[in-house]
C-alpha cells in the first residue's frame, strides 16, 4: 500500500484531535468533580446515578417527615403534661371542697378556680402546631373544643394522622382525642363544679378525676413508646442516607489524584505527538520559498 503525505498528515491530525478530546474530558472532570457530565459519557454509570440519587432524595424526604413526627409527638406530650398538672390541681381543690370545713365564700373561690382551669384545659385541647389542631384527628383545620358554643363543640374525628417514615411505613403521630378531651371529660369537671356549688357529694368525684389522670398518664406512656420507635427508625434512615450518598459519590465523583495523573500523561503524549508530527510531515513548497 502506498503511503502518501496526505495520509500521514490526516493520521497525525486524527491522533492529535483524539488527544485534545481526552484532555478536554479530563479538564472538565477536574472542574466539575464528576466522572460524567452527560449520560453519553457512561450510560451505565448514569443509570446507576439516577437510582442512587432517587434513594438519597427519598431518605431526605423521610428525614423531613421525622421532623414533622417529632413535632407532633413533642407538642402532644407537652400539652398532656400541662393538662395532667391542671387535673392534679382540680383534684386538690376537690379534696379541699369535700372536707366540709370550708365556708360558702371559700367554696365560691374553689369553683371559680376550677372553672378557670377547665377553660385552660379547653385551650390545651385546642393546641395548634403549624396552624393545625393536634387533638382533632385528621380534621386538623377544625377547632376541636368550644365550651361557649350552643351546643358545646367537642372532637369529632377519630382517624389517625399518619406520616410516612419509611417506604410503605405509616406511623400514627396523634393522640386519640376521644381518650382525653372528650365530651365526658369536660362534663365530669362541670359536674364537680355543680356539686360544689350545691354542696353535693364532692368526694364521689375523686375517683373519676383519678381515672382521667390515669388516662392522661397512659397516653403519655404510649407517646413515649411511639417516640422511641420513631427514634430507632430515624437512626436507620440516617444510616441509609449515609450509605446512599457514599454509593452515589463512588459512582459519580472523580479521584483527583488519578485524573491529574492522567491529565499529565495525556499532556506529555500531546507534546510528543506534536514533536513527531512536525518531523514526519514533509515541508511544503512554501517552506522552501521562505
Amino acid at each position: 500500500m502506498r503511503v502518501t503525505q496526505s495520509m500521514i498528515a490526516n493520521n497525525s491530525l486524527r491522533h492529535l484531535s483524539n488527544t485534545y478530546g481526552r484532555l478536554g474530558q479530563l479538564q472538565e472532570q477536574m472542574n466539575t468533580g464528576k466522572k460524567i457530565t452527560r449520560p453519553s459519557d457512561d450510560p451505565v454509570s448514569a443509570m446507576k446515578g439516577i437510582a442512587y440519587r432517587n434513594n438519597v432524595l427519598q431518605t431526605e424526604q423521610f428525614k423531613r417527615n421525622f421532623s414533622e413526627a417529632h413535632n407532633w409527638i413533642d407538642n402532644t406530650d407537652a400539652a398532656l403534661d400541662q393538662a395532667t398538672k391542671a387535673m392534679h390541681r382540680i383534684r386538690d381543690l376537690a379534696v379541699k371542697a369535700s372536707n366540709g370545713t370550708y365556708e360558702e365564700g371559700q367554696l365560691d373561690a374553689i369553683t371559680k378556680e376550677i372553672n378557670e382551669i377547665m377553660h385552660q384545659l379547653e385551650n390545651i385541647a385546642n393546641t395548634e402546631v403549624g396552624g393545625k389542631y393536634i387533638f382533632n384527628g385528621t380534621k386538623t383545620n377544625e377547632r376541636p373544643v368550644d365550651l361557649a358554643a350552643d351546643p358545646p363543640v367537642f372532637p369529632t374525628s377519630t382517624d389517625d394522622v399518619k406520616i410516612e417514615l419509611g417506604k410503605g411505613v405509616l406511623i400514627p403521630v396523634n393522640m386519640k382525642p376521644e381518650t382525653v378531651f372528650s365530651e365526658g371529660f369536660f362534663e365530669s369537671i362541670q359536674n364537680l363544679i355543680n356539686d360544689i356549688e350545691s354542696e353535693g357529694d364532692v368526694g364521689s368525684h375523686l375517683s373519676v378525676l383519678d381515672e382521667r389522670i390515669d388516662e392522661m398518664l397512659k397516653e403519655r406512656a404510649s407517646l413515649g413508646a411511639k417516640s422511641n420507635r420513631i427514634d430507632l427508625m430515624e437512626q436507620r434512615v440516617d444510616q441509609q442516607e449515609e450509605i446512599s450518598k457514599k454509593m452515589m459519590s463512588d459512582n459519580e465523583d472523580v479521584e483527583y489524584e488519578k485524573v491529574i495523573t492522567e491529565f499529565i500523561m495525556e499532556e506529555s503524549l500531546l507534546r510528543a505527538s506534536l514533536s513527531v508530527s512536525s518531523r514526519i510531515v514533509q515541508p511544503t513548497l512554501i517552506d522552501f520559498l521562505r
